[in-house]
């Protein structure tokens, strides 16, 4: 099992003359859907003042991190993001709550809006509320054709709905005096705050842990840290009684820990220092781990409902029959380790798998499934992979370079002087696939977590696995960074024929929502081999392409509003489709130009977004004659009928805009003055759509066709097109076995990736002057406007709109909050594009 963990890169603190940043104790780490981690640390100044620090980083840049002075005035106990993967909690030792939202959508710009308060009494457990949704991951049908079967939508309530059935949004936390409390924000923005004791008898609660029930209740499981004092469990009930918030709390079957009550070891593990529900939504099993000075064990438990035996006496007077036999609640343990090294934290896995049996005897397909296994890190620097319900060891890591044996009793290990290094917080990423840890020394490691956990699986089954969780990804919207960790290059080309073949068999009606998400999925993908990196710039433009289509499209409005059906945008389709003519004025004549009529400020606003088009359409029928070279950018789109299909209905519009603003043309340059450069380059691309297209039969482009394409460069001037810079991101750098060391705030000098060719228009110079990739504007050299880039692409836009006209807006607005890829914004300083 040593091959099934292994070190992606370290990322550490710069040593400064004056402040220290130290690790914070208690350490907190949160790990985001959209591979956004958040972790504390106090940064400690010559006079001892502590500064109490929030880190955001997101996992491709971990170096960029975004440091928030989070303004606690005690230690941070808890972090928490929520099922957006946009907004955080955070809480400390004073009772304070903070709510953290993004700045401008913005990954490294954060602000803390709202919060509430429960004044000197620190909080020991914090969540958000839940929103009543809920996939369930069916393993056992991961060969299903449909996504409806292998992810389905589970009915669960929300914790509070609003009028009409919608999530309200809010947050509950448990205090050490045994208080819960519970915050709500209304649509109005104002936060309604509640507090209610737990139970009548108030005691000191060390350890809790929020989860949820599928019928919109809370369940709360608390402990007072002794392992001699039972694990206590209340059920919460949430709602808003003329505009106030009330908390109904009510007790459910608490449990002992089996360790205390075997009579030879009852003192052995005084302390209990964990306790977690297994997820989120699983209200019936939990975690616990029991420790002493030197060693720990880990118990799971699982509550059932168990029929009550009725006394014969009663059951002569009434017999039970069936249905009617009275039933209780009951915890019941599931399983149990030996003894352990000291357990120093715990991770929990978040992929919502449903096995078909709750009980231990899982099918053997799955049972070294990633997400059904949970991480355990240890005194000793080690981290073991146990399986959720069983706890039988899957994989181990160790953190120092003499990996011991692994049956060699953690009570026999000889002591070093010292503490050694270890993870005193842990996440396991959404997918399973990768683990975060903050060790005794604030130092960041990311481990990958291999999907075959250390048995041998052939590639085909490894494949099928990244396969189902990047479809996962791809249903859910969350980020896929942590799959991409798993990717060799030789992969590439198969997942992601296989994810397209995946695609094409969904409903029309989906394929049509996760259009943009597959395509942007395919370019990270095509990222991490060198054959296949040209497709990148090719599923970029095609994205690109699409945004531009749908923009153009929706300005043009009916002549009359009581029109048919079909819009002018479907009309346009469906004409440029069916009159197949070279001649772009005879396609033109067909169409009722009065619904083309739009305002002269608008047109001119749009001119770069029509020159790209233009200037995109002749270089891809320049590059025609040059077919054979699949590593020139463009080249997929030679023979994507939907695509140039896209370009030639584009050009028509720009024609007949042309006609009503000449200026919002695009410019070519050309060797003759009286050349129609629109009727060439229109006249050209039909031809090589009508080779192509979905309706009519494939066939090559003819020679007459290539001739005159190769005729282009000397009737007009090519543009060289501005593809997407290389990224500067990680994953396609990382190598196995050879993890990167990094340093916080400093940008590294990384290995060249293994696709960084030296391919046509791919790598900009230095020097030369910059792009705005969304407007299509020049920035210059040394751009003076703020910028932003995607931390997953490396597209770079400015910050702030220049132009004002609704058009730009209603094109920019899409934009605001993501990427073209779906990747989140990062400022950028001014100095670096």
């Amino acid at each position: 099992a040593g091959g099934t963990m292994d070190l992606a890169y370290v990322c550490e603190w710069e040593k400064w003359p004056k402040s220290t940043h130290c690790p914070s104790v208690p350490l907190a780490c949160a790990w985001s859907c959209r591979n956004l981690i958040a972790f504390t640390t106090d940064l400690r100044n010559d006079d001892q003042d502590l500064t109490r620090l929030i880190h955001i980083l997101d996992t491709e840049h971990p170096w960029d991190v975004h440091s928030i002075s989070s303004e606690h005035s005690e230690a941070i106990t808890c972090l928490e993001w929520d099922q957006s993967g946009s907004r955080l909690l955070s809480a400390d030792a004073n009772g304070q709550i903070k709510c953290w939202s993004m700045a401008d959508h913005l990954a490294n710009s954060w602000e803390s809006p709202m919060g509430s308060l429960v004044e000197g009494d620190p909080i020991v457990a914090l969540s958000w509320l839940h929103n009543g949704v809920k996939l369930a991951l069916h393993v056992e049908k991961s060969g299903a054709s449909s996504f409806g079967e292998k992810f389905s939508r589970v009915k669960f309530s929300p914790s509070l709905t609003l009028f009409g059935g919608k999530p309200m949004e809010g947050w509950i936390a448990v205090t050490v005096s045994g208080l819960v409390t519970v915050s709500l924000l209304k649509p109005s923005g104002q936060v309604l705050t509640s507090t209610e004791s737990l139970c009548r008898l108030r005691g000191r609660v060390a350890l809790a842990d929020i989860a949820f029930t599928g019928g919109g209740n809370i369940v709360v499981a608390t402990a007072d840290g002794s392992s001699a004092s039972p694990v206590q469990f209340y059920k919460v009930c949430v709602s808003v009684v003329s505009e106030k918030c009330r908390i109904d709390t009510e007790i459910l079957p608490s449990l002992f820990m089996r360790c205390t009550t075997d009579l030879n070891r009852k003192d052995k593990f005084p302390a209990i220092t964990h306790l977690k529900f297994l997820a989120r939504d699983m209200s019936e099993q939990v975690l616990l781990c029991a420790s002493s000075q030197t060693s720990s064990i880990v118990e799971c438990w699982s509550l059932r409902k168990e029929g009550l035996p009725v006394n014969n006496i009663f059951q002569q007077i009434s017999p039970v029959v069936g249905d009617k036999q009275p039933m209780i609640l009951k915890w019941r343990i599931l399983s149990a380790t030996n003894d352990l090294d000291r357990v120093s934290a715990v991770a929990l896995p978040k992929l919502p798998i449903s096995l078909t049996n709750t009980d231990l005897k899982v099918a053997s397909d799955t049972q070294f499934y990633p997400g059904l296994g949970l991480a355990l890190a240890f005194h000793d620097g080690s981290v073991h992979i146990v399986h959720r319900l069983s706890l039988q060891t899957m994989a181990i890591f160790f953190s120092s370079t003499a990996p011991r044996s692994m049956d060699e009793p953690a009570i026999k290990r000889p002591r070093t002087t010292g503490p050694t290094v270890h993870f005193k917080a842990m996440q396991l990423s959404w997918t399973s696939l990768a683990l975060v840890g903050i060790d005794n020394h604030g130092k960041l490691s990311m481990l990958r977590i291999s999907p075959s956990m250390g048995h041998t699986l052939d590639v085909n089954l490894a494949l099928r696995h990244l396969l189902f969780l990047l479809e996962y990804c791809m249903v859910t919207g969350y980020d896929w960074w942590d799959i991409l960790l798993h990717v060799q290059p030789s992969m590439v080309q198969s997942l992601v024929e296989r994810l397209h073949e995946e695609y094409t068999r969904q409903k029309a009606a989906l394929q049509q929502v996760l259009s943009t998400r597959i395509l942007a999925m395919k370019a990270s993908l095509c990222k991490l081999s060198p054959c296949t990196v040209t497709l990148v710039c090719d599923y970029h433009a095609k994205l690109f392409l699409i945004a531009i289509s749908s923009t153009l499209k929706s300005l043009l409005r009916p002549h009359i509003l009581n029109t048919p059906d079909k819009s002018p945008g479907d009309r346009l389709t469906e004409i440029c489709a069916k009159i197949t003519d070279v001649d772009i004025d005879k396609v033109m004549i067909n169409l009722k130009t009065e619904e083309f009529v739009l305002d002269m400020n608008t047109l001119q606003a749009l001119q770069q977004l029509l020159q790209w088009v233009g200037d995109f359409v002749l270089y891809l029928l320049a590059s025609l004659p040059n077919q054979g070279a699949p590593l020139r950018p463009g080249h997929s789109f030679l023979r994507d009928g939907t695509s140039l299909g896209m370009l030639r209905e584009l050009m028509v519009v720009i024609r007949i805009w042309g006609l009503l603003k000449p200026s919002c043309l695009p410019v070519y340059t050309a060797t003759s003055d009286t050349q129609d450069s629109m009727s060439l380059l229109f006249r050209l691309l039909t031809k090589l759509w009508i080779c192509c297209r979905d309706e009519g039969p494939t066939s090559e482009p003819d020679e007459t066709l290539v001739d005159e394409c190769c005729l282009l460069p000397s009737q007009l001037l090519i543009p060289s097109l501005d593809w997407l810079p290389v990224s500067d991101g990680l994953v396609s750098r990382l190598q196995p076995k050879q993890p990167l060391r990094l340093h916080f705030g400093k940008a590294p000098i990384l290995p060249g990736s293994a696709t960084t060719l030296q391919l046509d228009g791919l790598i900009r110079a230095t020097g030369q002057p910059k792009i705005d990739h969304l407007r299509r504007l020049h920035l210059g050299a040394h751009p003076t406007e703020e910028c932003k880039a995607c931390t997953r692409c490396g597209c770079v836009t400015m910050l702030k709109s220049p132009n004002k006209t609704t058009a730009v807006k209603q094109w920019e607005q899409r934009w605001i909050k993501n990427c073209l890829c779906g990747g989140l914004w990062r400022r950028m300083p001014l100095s670096c594009p």
